[in-house]
C-alpha cells in the first residue's frame, strides 16, 4: 500500500510516497522534515529513490535518505546533481510490486516525469496536476504553460477511466474519479 510519509507535516514540503514491495522505493523525498525517521518507522531498507522532478521541495531530504539507506536516485536528467541513474521516456520501472511506464511530462520543469501502472491502476503525477483542477506552476524557471497542457493531454491519452489512484506532489491523493480530475486540470490549464 502506498504511504505518503510527508502526511501531516506542517513545513513546506512535497509529498513523499513510500511504495513497498519487491522493489521498495520512495517517490520524491520531500523537504523540511525527518524523512529518515518516518521511513525507519515503516521499512528497514529502500531499493531506490525515484524522482518526479528536481525542485527543492521534492529533493531536499535526499542527502539524508541516500546516506541512511545507501540507495541510488533515479530521475529523468542525470545532469541534475540529485540524479544518479536515468529513467528514459517510456521506460518501464518497477515501483513496489507493479510495473510503471515513465512519461516525460515537461511544462512545470524540464525533467518532470509521471509514472503510470495500468495493471496497478495508479499514476504518480508529481506536480503536473492536483486536486480540483489545479495544475503545476509555470511561472518558475523552465515553466511553460503550452508544454504543460501538452503533457496533461499526453497523460490523458495514456490513462483511462479505470484509473483508481492519482498520487500528486502536493495535497491529498485522489481516489474518487481521478481521471476526471486530470481532465479538469487540463481544462483549467487551457483557460488560465
Amino acid at each position: 500500500m502506498v504511504t505518503n510519509i510527508a502526511q501531516g507535516v506542517q513545513a513546506f514540503t512535497s509529498n513523499a510516497f513510500l511504495v513497498p514491495g519487491d522493489r521498495t522505493v520512495l517517490v520524491d523525498t520531500g523537504a523540511n522534515f525527518d524523512a529518515v525517521g518516518k521511513l525507519r518507522e515503516r521499512v528497514d531498507a529502500l531499493d531506490a529513490v525515484v524522482l518526479t522532478h528536481t525542485h527543492q521541495d521534492h529533493i531536499d531530504n535526499l542527502p539524508a535518505i541516500t546516506d541512511a539507506f545507501d540507495v541510488e536516485t533515479w530521475g529523468y536528467d542525470v545532469d541534475q546533481p540529485a540524479v544518479d541513474a536515468a529513467i528514459a521516456d517510456e521506460e518501464t520501472v518497477t515501483l513496489g510490486d507493479d510495473k510503471y511506464v515513465a512519461l516525460h511530462t515537461p511544462g512545470h520543469k524540464n525533467d518532470h516525469l509521471c509514472f503510470y501502472s495500468a495493471a496497478g491502476s495508479q499514476l504518480f503525477a508529481g506536480d503536473l496536476v492536483f486536486q480540483n483542477g489545479a495544475f503545476g506552476r509555470t511561472d518558475l524557471p523552465e515553466g511553460d504553460r503550452e508544454l504543460l497542457v501538452e503533457s496533461i493531454d499526453r497523460v490523458l491519452d495514456r490513462v483511462d477511466n479505470s484509473l483508481s489512484e492519482l498520487h500528486v506532489g502536493h495535497g491529498p491523493s485522489i481516489t474518487n474519479e481521478p481521471y476526471s480530475q486530470i481532465e479538469r486540470s487540463g481544462r483549467m490549464a487551457r483557460e488560465r
